[in-house]
Order: C-alpha cells, then sequence, then structure tokens
C-alpha cells in the first residue's frame, strides 16, 4: 500500500491564516452566524447558531445552496423494515418547513434513510435495500436502484466519482458499491476500509476520503480505477461518520468522543466539543456553517464555522 504525501492530500493555504477584525466578545456572541476562533482552536457554544428539534432518529444531513435549504433524512424506528422512514425540509436556520417531505412508496418503501446527494434535481438517499432518488424540489420519489442481491450489510452514504457516478459505501460490510443509471456494482471489498461510513470526494487528493468505523483512526482514500488504499491522515476519536471537505480541510463527526474533527496536513484535532453523538453532517456553502444530526436526541445543530 502507497502512502501519498501531505501536501499533496491537504493542500494548505498560503502562508498563515488571517485574524479576523476584533470585536468585543459581549457583541460578537450576540451576532448571529459570527464565527468565533480560528480553525485551530476548539470553538466553544457561541459559534453554535441554532439547535432544532422535532425530528425522528435524524442520521443525515444535505445542504442545497441553489434553494438554500437541509434536507434531513430521519430513521423514524428501526433503520431497515418497517418502512416509515421520511426525509424533512428544513431552512437554514434550522426552521422545519415539511417534515415528510419525501417518503417512500408501496413499491420502494423507504425505511431508515441515511446519506444523501444531490445530482441536478434529483436527491439521492441511502436506505436498507438501496438507493431512493426523490425530486428535490416537490420531493416527489422518481426512482429506486435495488442493491439487495448484494446481500449488504447497512448501506450508509453517498458521494458522486469523476466519472458521474454515485459511489456507495456500506458499513454493515467493508464495501463500496458503484451505482450508474440503475445498474450497481460491487468495486471495493477490504478490510482496511475500516469498514466505510462517511465519503466525500476530495478534489486536491484526487480520490474519495473515507471515513472509517468501529476502532480505527486512520483515514483512507480510494480512487474508481485503483487497486488499493492510500493513508491519508489519522486523527484521534473514533466510530466516524459523516465526512466533509471545506476548503482546504476536512470535517469529520466522531461518535466515540461526541466532537467535530478537523482533518488538515494529514492529522485531525477537535474542534467541537458536542452534547451527543453527531452523525453524517452536512455543510452550508453560503455562510460557512454545518449542520450537525444526532439520532438518539432528535435534533440537529447548526454551527458557525471559523473564517480563513
Amino acid at each position: 500500500m502507497k502512502t501519498l504525501g501531505t501536501a499533496l492530500l491537504f493542500a494548505t493555504l498560503a502562508g498563515w491564516i488571517a485574524c479576523a477584525p476584533y470585536e468585543p466578545s459581549a457583541v460578537a456572541a450576540n451576532r448571529a452566524g459570527t464565527r468565533m476562533g480560528g480553525w485551530s482552536t476548539e470553538l466553544d457554544s457561541t459559534s453554535r447558531v441554532a439547535s432544532a428539534t422535532g425530528f425522528a432518529g435524524p442520521e443525515g444531513v444535505r445542504y442545497d445552496p441553489d434553494q438554500d435549504v437541509y434536507f434531513v433524512s430521519n430513521f423514524n424506528g428501526a433503520p431497515a423494515g418497517d418502512g416509515n422512514g421520511f426525509i424533512s425540509r428544513v431552512s437554514a436556520a434550522g426552521e422545519i418547513l415539511a417534515r415528510e417531505f419525501m417518503v417512500g412508496t408501496p413499491v420502494a418503501p423507504l425505511h431508515g434513510p441515511r446519506g444523501m446527494f444531490i445530482v441536478a434535481d434529483t436527491l439521492w438517499a441511502a436506505d436498507a435495500d438501496g438507493l431512493h432518488g426523490f425530486h428535490r424540489r416537490s420531493g416527489a420519489h422518481l426512482a429506486f436502484v435495488d442493491l439487495r442481491r448484494f446481500a449488504p450489510g447497512f448501506l450508509n452514504d453517498i458521494a458522486r466519482g469523476p466519472d458521474g457516478a454515485l459511489y456507495v459505501t456500506d458499513t454493515g460490510k467493508p464495501r463500496l458499491y458503484r451505482v450508474q443509471g440503475s445498474e450497481a456494482t460491487l468495486v471495493m471489498e477490504d478490510s482496511l476500509l475500516g469498514p466505510p461510513n462517511g465519503i466525500t470526494w476530495h478534489a486536491a487528493s484526487g480520490g474519495f476520503l473515507l471515513a472509517p468505523w468501529r476502532g480505527s483512526q486512520t483515514f483512507r482514500a480510494w480512487r474508481p480505477g485503483e487497486r488499493g488504499l492510500r493513508v491519508v491522515a489519522t486523527s484521534p476519536g473514533g466510530n466516524f461518520d459523516g465526512i466533509e471537505v471545506v476548503g482546504s480541510r476536512v470535517l469529520v463527526a466522531s461518535q466515540t468522543d461526541s466532537s467535530l474533527h478537523v482533518l488538515e496536513n494529514g492529522a485531525g484535532r477537535r474542534l467541537i466539543r458536542l452534547s451527543g453523538r453527531p452523525a453524517d453532517i452536512g455543510v452550508d456553502t453560503r455562510r460557512g456553517r454545518v449542520a450537525i444530526p444526532f439520532v438518539a436526541l432528535n435534533r440537529v445543530e447548526i454551527w458557525s464555522l471559523p473564517r480563513d
């Protein structure tokens, strides 16, 4: 297995991060959306913008910059077999606009939606048996890609590759699947996957970054067509879930220590200490915020991220 240099994998900005203009803390703490501190400083509660409730086992968040809304996937009970999962439509401020905006059909029930990804006007969501496609504006169910023939363990997160295909992690088995149109194939099965939970495309390194579940603290990358995996970073924490690229950095949710970590230059550190175990995060690219779902707490928190 080949180790890739950290300079290639996590490109840093030239020079040191510029400090934000000084602002008295009492004023800054009361300005909604103000990002306190820097990336090297652990954030405190003054960076929390909202705490939204009213969900039913929220597992994943995906931000839609075009509509300026979040989509939140809800287990609503068991994540498999009960057919009552749903996806909520939520404002950028954390207000639930439509609690059961997307649901399954009698032919393709939605059991417990998890990770999501938007391609054109379709929101794709991973579920127990495969991928569901919904119209991101109307909420209508458009498609279902059945992966049951692979006997998946726990389909979890989705990301799009440079080839236009969707790639899906299986946390119940150390696998990656490729979905192109209505066709699905198994493209990787390797114990070094962690097994994989979150997945995101990292253009700087030219590969998918994979968040390892269970005890591993090693993050690996894989590019379609490659036979092996590359080590890209290590981080404290563990049982990593959602993973997202933010500029030259990577954010990852750690359930072991109930924290959000930032990966930079091949190493991770805690950025936010949380009150529960975070799942699949979503990033508001307009405002520089991260939405963090907590399955067990039926809550989604929105935090402002530091300024560069």
